[in-house]
């Protein structure tokens, strides 16, 4: 309607970059990436990009800088430690074109809490205090030794536990934007059954993102259908279209959690 100003949902992104050889090896399992992916999502905040890239100067720089260009955050995880393939930092702050020093912050925490533990305080763990130039610190209430915001880039540790109690500090500082909902069927169909009817419903709601996935149980053969959307009404159209579908089909199809 003339004058009649409808503003759509806003979007939120975010792109996070896995940083280390032992991953690419696969000598240690990422963990970190499907559980930012969930906590992004409850707070209003699409992971629309994830890479893995290895313990190489160039790499993180040029991940970095494409990434933080493209989304409105960034968050990385691994190679903030204290030994020599720990390069994160030093990376980070070259994609920003900043220098890098020791934090008078970080190191003021990182030396009491290693006089608290009565452990050496020795140069390898000073590495953990430096710093790119202004960046902000990122609390770690786990092992102390700080991450670190730049820009729109988070940079946090590797270790499961520890990135997972950094993000919980960073959490309420992010903007997030409209959530995704979601809706899912399980339809007593073969993929192969359904994928024409889906195809065709996803042209008719375009802003209703539609995926089928496969299961074999005890014997039976079916497809979860997954719709997702920031728009409530639209998702609920598609999904009452969908089952609509599927019914005469003659699928046994259930809303499930």
């Amino acid at each position: 309607m003339p004058g009649t100003n409808i503003s759509s949902p806003k979007i939120v992104t975010a792109a996070v970059l896995v940083i280390g050889d032992e991953i690419l090896s696969g000598r240690t399992q990422d963990k970190n990436m499907a559980y930012l992916a969930e906590k992004l999502t409850e707070i209003g905040v699409q992971m629309r990009e994830a890479r893995v890239v290895p313990d190489i100067e160039a790499e993180i720089i040029a991940a970095v800088n494409q990434l933080r260009a493209k989304f409105d955050y960034v968050f990385t995880t691994g190679g903030i430690g204290p030994t020599h393939d720990d390069i994160t930092a030093d990376s980070i702050a070259a994609a920003f074109g900043v220098g890098i020093d020791f934090h008078p912050g970080a190191m003021a925490l990182l030396t009491r809490h290693y006089q608290t533990s009565g452990i050496e305080f020795n140069d390898a763990r000073k590495r953990m205090a430096r710093i790119p130039d202004g960046a902000t610190l990122v609390n770690n209430p786990v092992s102390k030794a700080p991450g670190f915001k730049i820009g729109n880039v988070f940079v946090m540790a590797g270790v499961p536990v520890i990135m997972q109690a950094m993000f919980d500090e960073i959490a309420p500082t992010l903007v997030g934007g409209a959530k995704m909902l979601s809706r899912t069927i399980g339809a007593g169909l073969p993929e192969g059954r359904v994928a024409e009817k889906l195809g065709a419903l996803q042209k008719q709601y375009p802003n209703v993102s539609m995926g089928s996935y496969p299961y074999f149980r005890q014997g039976e053969v079916g497809t979860n259908l997954v719709l997702r959307s920031i728009e409530p009404d639209q998702l609920d159209k598609a999904f009452t279209a969908l089952m609509r579908e599927l019914t005469e089909l003659g699928a046994t199809a259930v809303e499930t959690t």
